[in-house]
């Protein structure tokens, strides 16, 4: 059914059935084209504890209440939409095939999308079928999710019935710990059969009004000669199936098409989405002819993605980028969505939005930018919200949501359960305020990246501007230190959301909070000055800002407080005063240890008494930032800062950290690069690999995690090729772990196509493609080159 063989490192092979790792190989085996994502469930399968058919469109969630310990809650979730992918078969006389098979194989061609499996089928009486399932979702057309069942009967003949269904009878419970809260968000609002033979099924959010239609094509081929096929439609309100009879003959393979469309309320220039469903599955072209189409899109894309790395990871590079690509594309850029941390994988974190853009959208800006700005224009759309938000709890500016959904409020928990404790737990991760500050580095780093002044004149400065607001606002003057304090909040590590001297929520002076706030502070001043006159001034007059409150900026940004001990920055204020957890006894008794808080929590203890920490957070500063940059950071807020401290600082929490989040490994691979390539090189394993091998153990199955992925990429792109973009300038300094022998890009940069970098042990080179563009500067370990389109420089090592 296919010509030629893929490279091995561009195929994910399954083989055998596996009930425990089957969530696990329909996330890494998904489907998807950045208006949807389709998991890898059989066709023939229902949600069954093994199985879990799931199909989520970008940007479609609803809004339901619970009762959970004896409060009623109200959770935003992405909506698991009707399944599109049930077929069937049965010989005449015998049972609907519903799995497992005999025997089994799935396969997934990353170059080209495509989803094969290969099955065995052996039926009470005796009789052999083999199956041969293709599945893709149109990168040409993103409407289309298509699957081709070829069916040879091996030792039979006679008639087989091959049912076709579309499903909207489908709930949210991809995830254990949510099942006892509100699951059901569709309701039914239609089946129905043209004359033409398209089967079609309409459903309603429950929350909202929008509307979801699906509609399905199901054609047969046949390699003999042709047999009669008939058709039954059976129609409910809730689901709708086709049953189609056909005289097959041993040996001989009978083809089935089915080809579905899928339209929301939500999509532009679309009217009525049952309508437009019908009218594009009617009329598609067949299967062979959407896989011609899709793989040539998938093309395009990797074109623009390669990179090249002469290590034993290739497979886990390109299925990060694959699933990376398959949640955000072209196709979202008009979605007005942002990227799920779990990607559109699973329910996983219901679907929403956090941080995790920080980790994505740097090899988004060197690769897409298109599609990093989309995502940024999320974020700004959302404005309004956040400065409502800002506005409730007491100060100005922006404050932008922990976790965000459709419209931008805050969808983070109330509650959370310890499913070690069964207990029900207050949550207090809306007090990650420092998300904001991930907005604004994003703005920021957008910007050097394309040199895109009209968008930092425009969308851009408004955010980084509100956010310097908010930080403004919130900073309190401490008249004892003569210095400003952030209160009340909580950084990257989420294990610590309070002191254990105190009922307040929240802590002061979170290290990585507040020396990020002060770099917002500097970048909205920089904005200032470098924006055309014409435009800050009209800004500047439309957002009310002032010289007091710019002087305000430039007082707070240079005055914050950052506490010490010990010759080390401490996480936050009052750090040291954390007792030190019996880490050989915890490890002895326990042998994963990323869950620390539910341990201690189910002992009756809590994490907030130690100095243990769940992933990177005062080391966060020296992902996002070289060391010099550090250093700089903290000598402009008045603190000395010798070239031992960052030394001291990661060794100390490196000791203290469980790597509790997949983006931990991203981040301590990059810390340690300077410092310990072999260590930096084990965390970058487990990155790369987190998803593959679904190290968080169990996680992978409700979603991607998309940050950790994108991270892992990025580590290849700028960490080890010492990739920084600054001062109008490309920098590069390399440090290579001896794992790794050469690493080839080609990048965009500043409307730049064909930006080629090569790093080897020996070597750098720099070329440019021939283009109208203006030179390029590239700053290499301390030298300033100008390199001009069609130009190729190298620089020795």
């Amino acid at each position: 059914m296919t010509s030629g063989r893929p490279d091995a490192a561009w195929l994910l092979r399954f083989e055998g059935s596996d009930p425990a790792g089957t969530g696990t190989r329909e996330v890494l085996c998904a489907t998807g084209n950045g208006y949807l994502v389709s998991r890898a469930s059989a066709p023939e399968a229902r949600a069954d504890g093994v199985h879990y058919p799931g199909t989520y469109l970008a940007g479609v969630y609803d809004r339901a209440s619970s009762e959970v310990a004896g409060r009623t809650v109200e959770n935003e979730d992405l909506v698991n939409c009707p399944n599109w992918l049930p077929l069937t078969f049965r010989p005449s006389g015998g049972a609907w095939f519903t799995g497992p098979p005999a025997e089994e194989t799935l396969e997934l061609d990353m170059q080209k999308g495509l989803l094969t499996r290969r099955a065995l089928v052996v039926d009470t009486l005796g009789r052999r079928t083999r199956l041969v399932q293709r599945r893709l979702a149109s990168q040409a057309q993103p409407h289309l999710l298509a699957l081709e069942t070829e069916l040879t009967p091996e030792n039979w003949s006679g008639r087989m019935e091959v049912r076709s269904a579309l499903d909207g009878a489908v709930t949210n419970t991809g995830v254990a710990r949510y099942r006892h809260l509100t699951g059901r968000h569709l309701v039914p609002a239609g089946t129905g059969v043209g004359p033409d033979g398209v089967l079609w099924l309409q459903v309603s959010t429950a929350g909202t009004p929008l509307r979801i239609a699906l509609a399905a094509r199901t054609r047969v081929r046949h390699q003999g000669p042709n047999p009669e096929v008939s058709r039954s439609d059976d129609l409910r309100a809730d689901a709708a199936s086709q049953t189609l009879g056909i005289d097959v003959v041993r040996g001989v393979p009978v083809t089935v098409e089915k080809t579905v469309a899928v339209f929301t309320s939500r999509d532009r220039a679309t009217g009525d989405p049952l309508a437009a469903a019908r009218r594009l599955a009617a009329r598609t072209a067949g299967f062979d002819r959407l896989l011609r189409d899709h793989a040539a899109r998938w093309a395009e894309l990797w074109h623009r993605c390669r990179i090249d790395a002469d290590f034993d990871g290739a497979t886990a590079l390109h299925l990060n980028l694959f699933h990376l690509l398959q949640t955000y594309s072209e196709h979202s850029v008009d979605l007005d969505v942002g990227i799920p941390a779990r990607g559109l994988h699973g329910e996983g974190y219901r679907g929403h939005v956090f941080w995790d853009e920080l980790f994505v959208l740097q090899l988004l800006n060197l690769r897409f930018p298109e599609l990093a700005r989309a995502v940024l224009q999320y974020r700004h759309r959302r404005l309004g919200a956040a400065r409502t938000a800002a506005r409730r709890a007491g100060y100005g500016g922006a404050m932008y949501p922990w976790q965000s959904g459709s419209d931008g409020r805050e969808e983070s928990q109330q509650l959370h359960l310890n499913p070690l404790s069964g207990r029900w737990l207050p949550d207090h991760s809306h007090l990650q305020r420092h998300v904001g500050s991930a907005v604004a580095y994003n703005v920021w780093q957008h910007y050097q990246a394309t040199g895109d002044l009209e968008f930092l004149a425009g969308t851009g400065a408004e955010m980084l501007w509100e956010i310097a607001r908010f930080w403004s606002s919130a900073a309190v003057h401490d008249p004892a230190r003569n210095r400003y304090s952030i209160r009340g909040v909580l950084g990257p590590d989420e294990y610590h959301d309070g002191y254990p001297w105190s009922d307040r929520p929240g802590l002061d002076d979170n290290t990585y909070t507040n020396v990020l706030a002060s770099w917002v502070l500097a970048r909205a001043l920089e904005t200032v000055e470098i924006l055309p006159a014409r435009r800050r001034d009209e800004l500047l007059e439309r957002l009310a800002l002032g010289r007091g409150e710019l002087d305000r900026w430039q007082e707070v940004g240079r005055r914050l407080h950052v506490p010490f001990h010990d010759g080390i920055l401490s996480q936050f204020d009052g750090y040291e005063r954390l007792a030190e957890l019996d880490w050989p006894a915890y490890r002895a008794r326990y042998p994963d240890l990323r869950r620390l808080d539910r341990i201690l929590e189910a002992e009756g203890d809590t994490v907030n008494r130690y100095k243990a920490s769940k992933q990177a957070d005062v080391l966060m500063l020296c992902y996002l930032f070289s060391p010099r940059e550090v250093r700089d950071l903290l000598r402009r807020l008045g603190y000395p800062a010798g070239h031992d401290l960052l030394h001291r600082t990661v060794d100390h929490y490196l000791r203290r950290t469980v790597h509790g989040s997949t983006l931990s490994a991203v981040v301590h691979a990059w810390v340690l690069t300077r410092s310990d390539r072999r260590a930096s090189w084990r965390f970058f394993r487990d990155a790369l690999d987190g998803d593959l091998h679904d190290l968080q153990g169990g996680t992978t199955a409700e979603g991607v995690h998309l940050g950790a992925m994108a991270g892992a990429v990025d580590l290849l792109q700028r960490c080890y090729t010492g990739l920084e973009i600054r001062e109008d300038a490309l920098w590069l300094d390399p440090r290579l772990p001896s794992a790794l022998g050469r690493i080839d890009l080609d990048l965009r940069y500043r409307g730049h196509w064909g930006v080629r970098i090569h790093v080897d042990r020996r070597t750098v080179v720099v070329a440019l493609r021939e283009s109208r563009q203006d030179p390029v500067q590239v700053r290499f370990r301390g030298s300033a080159v100008t390199i001009r389109p069609g130009e190729r420089r190298e620089f020795p090592l």
